[in-house]
């Protein structure tokens, strides 16, 4: 419940923001505008994301036959969560990861990559399928895309105001300026959109550990999927995935995006902090 609220809190928290900043730089139609059109963008996103991701890490469909192992702790599961049994995909990549898409449970895909396969038993691999299917279960899909169109609305605001800045403003530029409005409005330029990325990845990080709540609940064995995290924050280390920053939230762990990021820019929690959570005891690390 904890980590309903704090979503729940997070987007509200980020709809001010957006009312806020609308209203002093774009007016009510002005918000209203950037909000329709950031919600056409990630309604597109929301309807297609399963395809796009799928297809820009290669992930190839298998049948039960090709992926036995897989299929019959999926099927275990969606018959105990009471969700259809998704698509099954793999993905071409020693690098050992896994995601969920699709934007319901009648529309949802799994993927797993060829080195998670080889890496993990059984206990832990139905430990991160269950996590995955956690993620379709709590519409989490849906959660990203409000939470991405709530931050493009504040980015896209941001960016009129840039641009009426520069043109001379709404009408209200001097009075502004005497009033050291001008240094107002520059600060919340640069502060809102930044603000509104670290909301929308707080959002993504919550949901990481509902994920994990979910899948140790479905599967019943919470030190699995603890241990599954321990040897996949190891071993993708060694060798990481290379991900856009657009679909790293997707993913059990972290991908490798080409930078380093600080905690509060990460889509995911620390793995230490959700063994912690799971097992109840500091994870036990040698980095």
């Amino acid at each position: 419940m904890g980590n309903t609220f704090k979503t729940a809190l997070l987007l509200t928290l980020m709809t001010l923001l957006l009312l806020f900043i609308g209203r002093y730089f774009g007016g009510q139609n002005g918000m209203i505008l950037a909000l329709i059109f950031a919600g056409v963008m990630n309604f597109v996103s929301y309807f297609y994301s399963d395809k796009i991701a799928l297809a820009m890490y290669r992930a190839q469909p298998v049948t039960r036959e090709e992926l036995p192992r897989a299929y019959a702790a999926v099927e275990r599961l969606t018959q105990k969560i009471g969700i259809p049994m998704p698509k099954i995909y793999v993905i071409p990549s020693e690098s050992p990861n896994a995601f969920a898409t699709g934007r319901n449970p009648s529309h949802a895909s799994v993927a797993v990559t060829h080195g998670i396969l080889g890496l993990l038993n059984d206990e832990e691999l139905e430990g991160v399928l269950a996590h995955e299917l956690g993620h379709v279960s709590n519409r989490d899909i849906l959660i990203s895309s409000v939470a991405a169109t709530l931050a493009g609305a504040v980015t896209m605001i941001a960016s009129m105001g840039r641009w009426a800045m520069i043109f001379g403003g709404y009408g209200r530029g001097e009075r502004d300026n005497r009033g050291g409005g001008g240094l107002a409005a520059l600060f919340m330029l640069i502060v809102a959109p930044i603000a509104a990325t670290l909301i929308q990845l707080a959002v993504s990080r919550s949901r990481e550990y509902q994920a994990d709540a979910t899948g140790a609940h479905f599967t019943g064995n919470p030190y699995a999927l603890a241990s599954a995290l321990q040897k996949l924050d190891a071993y993708s280390r060694r060798l990481p995935l290379q991900a856009t920053p657009s679909t790293a939230h997707l993913f059990i762990i972290q991908p490798f995006l080409g930078m380093s990021f600080g905690s509060l820019f990460s889509t995911h929690p620390p793995i230490a902090k959700r063994i912690e959570r799971l097992t109840g005891r500091p994870a036990e690390f040698t980095q």
